[in-house]
């Protein structure tokens, strides 16, 4: 007959049973392949589990375009903006962006590309901050109905290094062959901006060449890939699209060589900055905590090229691409962007502003000169940012190699001959001669801030051809050296050359007239590659 287990019996079984399983189990994970595989598959889906988990605590903040806690800013499709879009943690407002948590305000990021219509909706108050180029700020500062509105630039986000280009057809080798030929152009636009100090590079204006104005730069491209059209200013990637689809066209230049033109700015009316000037001034601090982050941790970048993908529709591979052709401008860039720092000679945002205040008004964009610089900004946000340290430094000027034999000799992207008087026999320069450098050659050396500079002496044919090609060399490096002190440019990116009467311009070759010689008496500024 059997016997009866007692409650207390089976509880012990239980208990034996339970722990043998337990043992057992753990004996297997940690002592069987069989078991280490089922490890590996349990972290891995724990792993993927909270990595979700993570993305979906980014909760959604919803706002409406009066929500006085909400910043609402336009953007373009446009690598520069990738800092914000990181600090804000995506284009939306959600509980994760660091604007919110750092300074307790929301930031919503509206993708809109027609200019026109984010200028018409600014003025509406659907947006409160709007992107624009130092160089085309004043089309918006100058017109009266605009105007009206206070516009005022606090932040510079990047400079552009290879996102704009002009692209021409076989048998233009140089800016100087654009004389005379047919260029697309988005009209207003920065790639104005972009073509007049290039023509202005080579001794040529405006009126040299015929602009077919188009709306935008994607229609630019797409009338250079006619017959119609010799060259046309464009964005990347079509600068490399239109190229590899036109037999034997090129990139004739780009931002790479032409470094310090077009630089991205933000705007806000006076009125907002008085009324969200806390928010103002939080948005350029934490936007300058971003570019600091994405500058110092590659892995960063990844993360911010994710979100700039999902706004502009594109993948994160290509939004790296995008990212790759800007500089961002940090905090120190910005307190020389807006004169901040007395002792930068480099390119300065009144510079680009209001040098192309008079360019649009001579070409008839804008009908009257627009307001001084100092009137269209605002520096509380600059001045009151707490950052400090070499993360927020300001980009140092680029270091060039020694002259080679090879730089003597290459061809130039653009050549602009300038007449410097000397008196005869003698290669110092007098305060006339410092005038015409400054007028004639600044602008260049500013915004072609990391290209070569060849600096040609030329003489007349009277006196001996040694003579004179010692004298057109010491003429050449007299013009180094003072561009070299006054504007702190460093002396490897000049290379001097004497030719002495060797290379006499076209016409006066035989030197006949006192005018042919005084044309043959100049200095030559190229721009080598």
């Amino acid at each position: 007959m059997a016997t009866r287990l007692t409650s207390f019996s089976k509880l012990v079984i239980t208990l034996i049973i339970l722990a043998l399983l337990f043992f057992g189990g753990k004996y297997i994970l940690n002592n069987t392949q069989f078991g280490k595989d089922i490890k590996k598959q349990t972290e891995a889906a724990s792993a993927e589990n909270a990595s979700n988990s993570t993305d979906s605590a980014a909760k959604p903040v919803i706002s409406s375009k009066n929500d006085p806690n909400t910043l609402r800013v336009q953007l373009v499709t446009w690598g520069g903006y990738a800092p914000g879009l990181y600090f804000n943690e995506g284009a939306k407002p959600n509980s994760n962006s660091r604007f919110l948590k750092e300074y307790g305000f929301n930031v919503e990021f509206i993708l809109d590309n027609d200019l026109i219509n984010a200028m018409n909706a600014w003025m509406s108050g659907d947006y409160d901050v709007l992107v624009q180029t130092a160089d085309a700020f004043p089309l918006y500062t100058a017109p009266e109905d605009i105007n009206s509105f206070k516009p005022k630039a606090f932040m510079q986000v990047d400079w552009s290094r290879g996102g704009d280009a002009i692209i021409v057809k076989r048998g233009i080798n140089t800016v100087n062959d654009l004389k005379g030929k047919k260029i697309a152009v988005a009209v207003p636009s920065p790639a104005q901006t972009l073509l007049i100090s290039s023509l202005e590079a080579a001794g040529l204006s405006y009126n040299d060449v015929t602009i077919i104005k188009t709306s935008d730069n994607l229609k630019a491209a797409e009338l250079f890939r006619t017959n119609d059209i010799d060259a046309a200013v464009v964005w990347s990637p079509d600068d490399v699209i239109a190229t590899n689809e036109v037999p034997g066209s090129k990139i004739l230049l780009n931002t790479v060589q032409q470094s310090h033109i077009i630089g991205d700015i933000m705007f806000a009316s006076e009125k907002t900055i008085e009324a969200k000037k806390k928010m103002i001034d939080g948005f350029y601090e934490g936007w300058m905590k971003g570019i600091a982050e994405l500058n110092s941790n590659p892995s960063n970048q990844q993360k911010a090229s994710k979100y700039l993908a999902e706004m502009v529709g594109l993948s994160p591979d290509d939004a790296m691409g995008m990212m790759s052709t800007v500089y961002w401008t940090g905090h120190g860039d910005n307190v020389n962007f807006f004169g901040l720092n007395s002792a930068y000679k480099g390119q300065k945002g009144s510079d680009l502003y209001e040098k192309m205040s008079n360019r649009f008004k001579e070409i008839g964009e804008i009908p009257n000169a627009a307001p001084a610089w100092r009137s269209v900004i605002y520096t509380g946000a600059i001045q009151g940012a707490n950052l400090n340290g070499p993360s927020y430094a300001a980009e140092k000027s680029k270091v060039f190699a020694p002259t080679t034999n090879q730089e003597k000799v290459s061809e130039a992207f653009a050549s602009k001959p300038v007449s410097i008087t000397f008196a005869t026999g003698q290669f110092k320069l007098d305060e006339n001669a410092k005038t015409i450098i400054d007028l004639q050659f600044r602008d260049i050396a500013k915004s072609f801030a990391n290209t070569k500079v060849r600096i040609e002496g030329n003489t007349d044919n009277v006196g001996s051809a040694a003579t004179n090609k010692a004298l057109s060399e010491k003429r050449a490096r007299s013009v180094a050296e003072y561009l070299k002190s006054e504007y702190n440019i460093d002396s490897n990116r000049f290379v001097i050359v004497g030719n002495g009467p060797s290379k006499p311009v076209k016409g006066c070759e035989s030197n006949a007239t006192e005018e042919c010689r005084g044309k043959n008496r100049r200095t030559d500024f190229q721009l080598i590659n």
